[in-house]
């Protein structure tokens, strides 16, 4: 995994998931507009950009471990990848529900609240679903450990990243507004942690380079 690609997918991920709270429609925050909200095509749609966002982070992880995988910060580097695969493996279940169930509840118009308190309340999916982003806020601190430990990487590029995943529970009892802004908050996390990766330079690598301009100025002189 190229320093390059980790980049792109931190930074496609972090836009994605913005656009999922951005975009989501709110009326499912009042009983009597629910049903609109759930049959809007666009709350399928923001939900599916989240999910290809913690993949997209999940990518960008994979990154982070190959960067650092002979430094300080490896063995956090490697948990946090271990860790987010965790979180997203036990939240996509529920992301799923919410995409698919409930939008094909709200296009055929019979929105009962007692089921959709079901579909998303029941012990088993919410228990699921807490400790897979309960997950997320370790792996974003693990992540953050492992940028401060290279010694190499900038401090900054770990640190957002960290907290905007540390709320990503609390978030879900905010208002619609502070969960946009929250969506903000990781976008911006995941681009600097993408920039710290990509400015990276493996140990090794500048002098690897000077050699072999030395050894092609001496072959191109002789």
């Amino acid at each position: 995994m190229t320093s390059r690609h980790a980049t792109r997918a931190l930074i496609a991920g972090g836009v994605l998931l913005a656009l999922y709270p951005a975009v989501r429609p709110w009326g499912d925050m009042t009983v009597d507009r629910e049903g609109t909200a759930f049959a809007s095509v666009a709350w399928p749609l923001a939900h599916l950009a989240a999910v290809a966002g913690f993949a997209l982070v999940a990518v960008g992880l994979l990154g982070l471990r190959d960067a650092l995988s002979d430094g300080p910060g490896a063995g956090a580097a490697r948990a946090a990848l271990g860790t987010w695969w965790l979180g997203t493996a036990l939240v996509l279940p529920y992301y799923g529900a919410e995409a698919f169930a409930l939008h094909t509840l709200g296009t055929r118009g019979d929105v009962d609240p007692a089921l959709v308190e079901a579909i998303r309340m029941g012990a088993v999916q919410v228990t699921v679903f807490g400790v897979g982003l309960a997950a997320f806020a370790v792996a974003g601190v693990l992540a953050a450990v492992a940028v401060l430990r290279s010694g190499v990487l900038p401090r900054w590029g770990g640190a957002a990243f960290a907290v905007g995943f540390a709320l990503y529970l609390p978030q879900f009892f905010a208002a619609p507004e502070l969960r946009i802004a929250h969506g903000v908050l990781v976008a911006a996390g995941c681009v600097l942690l993408g920039a710290a990766v990509a400015a990276y330079a493996p140990p090794g690598t500048r002098s690897r380079r000077v050699t072999s301009a030395r050894a092609a100025s001496s072959s191109s002189g002789g």
